[in-house]
């Protein structure tokens, strides 16, 4: 079968393509083409465009990219009319894969969501547009089923995807040999991926640095932005830079500054305790305030249904505030106790490994079953 996959961001690109890995062990004539990044290209999607163009976060960056979209939006309309896929299979990214499945559902062309758009933080009325437009929805947080059956909807969890990726890990064990890296606990700083994230937090970041000198702080570089942003920021050797070793970075840090995305879950799962953070461009803030319908922002109090790490949101993310969390988290302070032990209720309601698995078992059961009737 033929299938047009689109992922807008890193975490989307990685869980896309073990997902399209465990398609083609089903789908044995399986090929691929669509919007990704390196890991969908590994994986053998033929990429018609990288998501580097399209990722954004904020009311305002989507603004500055809105030609850019609207670009892609074309290109991605008249490659579904060319190629006729399938499936298109949409993986979060939801302003632009919702417009994707209105046009392909007009086609006639079938349409699969894995990892659902955020919906219920923020647009909730979207949740029609999806049962309209979405052949099957396929979510990763355990509360969304029971979200979808609001507007009877019925949805197939199965299971987060970054319980696969964590699976897969093997510490390396020369990790602080390879990267010259002192004999200071680590504390992880994980900036985020795209560049409004990494511009508009890992300066306010690394600010405390001067409150932790038995410490030393390692940033968690991606290599699809510059290194010359994250040299900068190596204080005379206090600060150091590893590139693509985020596990590694978490399985030997002692506690770790996120930015709120994916990776506070993949934190909570390795069990580092962290302070979440985040900011974005003030009149993005501002807009997002005035719609936002949930009570925290990070994957880990989401989950959990309330608050087992600290989140620091735009004004809150002060160095003075940011320093006293992160002095709770130390070894033997009671906050790092709560902490762990708040993770274990978030490891269990995640479940076990296996997402991609099951994901891409139910998509081929799925399409062959639309070909027999």
């Amino acid at each position: 079968m033929k299938y047009y996959i689109i992922a807008g961001e890193r975490s989307g690109d990685m869980h896309g393509a073990n997902l399209y890995k465990e398609i083609q062990k089903r789908d044995e004539h399986a090929t691929a083409m669509g919007i990704g990044g390196g890991y969908l290209h590994d994986a053998g999607v033929k990429l018609s465009k990288n998501y580097e163009e399209l990722a954004l976060i904020g009311f305002f960056e989507i603004i500055e990219k809105l030609g850019a979209i609207r670009s892609a939006l074309k290109q991605v309309k008249s490659e579904l009319i060319e190629h006729k896929p399938d499936v298109v299979i949409l993986i979060d990214y939801g302003g632009f894969n919702m417009r994707v499945a209105a046009f392909a559902k007009k086609l006639g062309v079938k349409v699969f969501f894995y990892i659902s758009p955020k919906i219920w933080a923020w647009n909730v009325k979207r949740a029609e547009k999806i049962k309209k437009n979405v052949d099957r929805m396929f979510v990763i947080l355990p509360f969304e089923k029971d979200f979808y059956k609001q507007f009877n909807y019925e949805v197939d969890y199965v299971g987060n995807p970054v319980l696969d990726a964590i699976s897969q890990f093997t510490p390396n064990p020369s990790f602080q040999k390879d990267n010259s890296l002192e004999e200071k606990p680590i504390i992880a700083v994980l900036p985020g991926s795209r560049s409004a994230e990494i511009e508009s937090t890992l300066f306010r970041m690394l600010s405390i640095l001067p409150s932790f000198p038995d410490h030393q702080f390692v940033v968690g570089g991606v290599d699809n932005y510059p290194s010359s942003y994250y040299e900068q920021f190596r204080r005379n050797g206090r600060v150091h830079i590893v590139y693509e070793q985020t596990y590694d970075l978490l399985h030997n840090a002692e506690m770790a500054i996120v930015t709120s995305g994916t990776a506070t879950l993949e934190t909570a799962i390795m069990r580092v305790p962290q302070v979440v953070v985040y900011r974005v461009n003030f009149i993005s803030y501002y807009a997002i305030k005035l719609l936002i319908k949930v009570k925290f922002i990070s994957l880990v109090n989401l989950i959990a249904g309330k608050e087992v790490v600290k989140e620091l949101i735009q004004d809150d993310f002060s160095p003075a505030n940011l320093r006293q969390e992160l002095q709770k988290l130390k070894m033997g302070e009671p906050g790092r106790l709560r902490i762990l032990q708040g993770y274990e209720d978030v490891i269990q309601k995640t479940g076990k490994a296996g997402a991609s698995e099951k994901a891409a078992e139910l998509m081929v059961s799925y399409l062959k079953g639309y070909g027999n009737q």
